[in-house]
């Protein structure tokens, strides 16, 4: 199996500054005891001999800078419940659970990695840095190419005269031409909804539905002029339970259509769920991405949008990555084509979070980024008909402190051989996002590798 070879992370994100009022802040908390639990363990436990900072104390080492017996969760894990009699470093086996050791773990690697989960960084204002960005392979500098967006942007797409499609999530789909003037919004695309809210037990993520997502041209986009758009499709009284709630729900949906004269034409649905499945889950891990292969077939992702319970059921649509024609009828050889009372578009389930797809038309490999929950991050080759695990199992840990195993709430039997293993694990989670496999002559050392795009700073 060919691997990336290296991995570069282009980390923007922003910090909100809000006053939190007390009922938002005790919801988040117990939301996230485990984060806060971990540092308790460490204070009471560890800190007396590595420090409040891990900066070391007169008799213990610090654990900054390179570790002497690993730097990874599992060389940590076994550090901590074996220990070093040589060093006077005790196992704490006996003491802990391996819930409360691995918490302990990721509660080291976060600091060390300056990882935290109290915000997201997304009301802070953007630092372009000045002059050259020294890198292993390549120096580059970063040019601002147009400014004053939304800040919620999607994806751009570029286009063969040098122009970029742009979606901004809450607002609509622009055109940047290469000196970074701006179109208006291109009239006629599915609606893009702006009303934003926010869950107590998360305050500093923004949540809403009906956002437009990924934007791509076809690979034959010079002749037929075809544009793919995954967006949210977002309706009021259009199945049972928005009837019954009179809340409005929302599904993923793919289609494809063109842009003459400043509005989208002729467009035609190339994926969309039963109506049964829309719900109120919000487009913030939605997944949304879209990626061609060489042999006529679109694949695209949808996240959670059905919450846990679904991801391992083939008859739901989300937590999976689906593979079409690029018309939207269904390849005879799809992994579940022959079955009827599944979504026979499926090509790999058992996903969290799918922030990135695509596919490498070097080695003919799909890849994809996901987000874990606390930890378990991952990137992965997408295998046809593989399970990936989620939630039955994870590399991560919950917010709350204990291992990922729905398995037995949700009445799920698996051997740990029936789940595809990430070929990266990226714990303590940086929030993977999108990213390239980058085939530019301008950075020839890049070539192949992997430009992974992370939503922390």
């Amino acid at each position: 199996m060919n691997k990336p070879r290296r991995y570069l992370k282009l980390g923007l994100i922003m910090i909100p500054i809000a006053l939190i009022n007390a009922p938002p802040a005790v919801a988040q908390a117990e939301a996230y005891s485990g984060v806060t639990n971990s540092m308790v363990l460490f204070q009471e436990n560890c800190a007396v001999c590595h420090g409040e900072n891990l900066e070391g104390a007169a008799q213990g080492t610090p654990l900054r800078g390179e570790l002497r017996h690993g730097e990874s969760m599992a060389d940590m894990v076994a550090s901590i419940s074996d220990g070093f009699e040589t060093s006077d470093m005790p196992s704490w086996r006996e003491i802990f659970s391996e819930a409360q050791i691995r918490n302990i773990a990721l509660y080291v690697l976060e600091t060390r990695a300056d990882v935290g989960y109290v915000t997201s960084n997304f009301e802070a204002p953007l630092s372009i840095p000045d002059g050259e960005i020294e890198s292993e392979l390549h120096d580059f500098r970063l040019e601002t190419l147009v400014d004053g967006l939304d800040p919620l942007p999607y994806s751009i797409e570029p286009l063969p005269d040098g122009s970029l499609l742009l979606t901004e999530k809450t607002q609509g789909v622009r055109i940047v031409v290469p000196d970074g003037e701006q179109s208006d919004f291109v009239r006629g695309t599915p609606r893009a909804y702006d009303d934003i809210y926010r869950l107590e037990t998360r305050i500093d993520i923004e949540r809403g539905s009906g956002w437009l997502l990924d934007i791509a041209t076809h690979p034959n986009y010079e002749a037929n002029g075809w544009i793919y758009l995954h967006f949210g499709d977002r309706c009021n009284d259009c199945n049972e339970f928005s009837r019954e709630s009179g809340r409005a729900v929302s599904m993923n949906k793919l289609v494809r259509g063109k842009i003459e004269d400043g509005e989208w034409v002729d467009e035609e649905t190339i994926w969309q769920a039963e109506m049964e499945h829309y719900g109120t889950a919000s487009d913030v891990a939605a997944g949304g991405r879209i990626a061609f292969d060489d042999a006529g077939h679109v694949y695209f992702t949808v996240g959670l949008k059905g919450g846990n319970r679904g991801i391992q059921d083939l008859s739901m649509p989300w937590g999976k990555i689906h593979r079409v024609n690029d018309d939207g009828s269904i390849p005879e050889d799809n992994p579940f084509a022959d079955r009827e009372d599944v979504y026979r578009s499926i090509y790999t389930y058992g996903h969290r979070s799918p922030q990135g797809l695509e596919f490498d038309t070097a080695t003919g490999e799909l890849w994809g980024t996901e987000h874990g929950p606390r930890g378990g991050d991952e990137v992965n080759l997408l295998l046809p008909g593989r399970n990936y695990g989620w939630p039955l199992y994870s590399l991560g840990m919950d917010y709350d402190g204990t291992p990922v195993e729905w398995g037995a709430d949700l009445g799920i039997t698996f051997e740990l051989s029936d789940i595809e293993q990430p070929v990266v694990d990226l714990t303590p989670s940086p929030a993977v996002s999108s990213f390239i496999i980058s085939t530019s002559e301008q950075f020839p050392e890049w070539k192949g590798d992997f430009l992974v795009g992370s939503l922390k700073a």
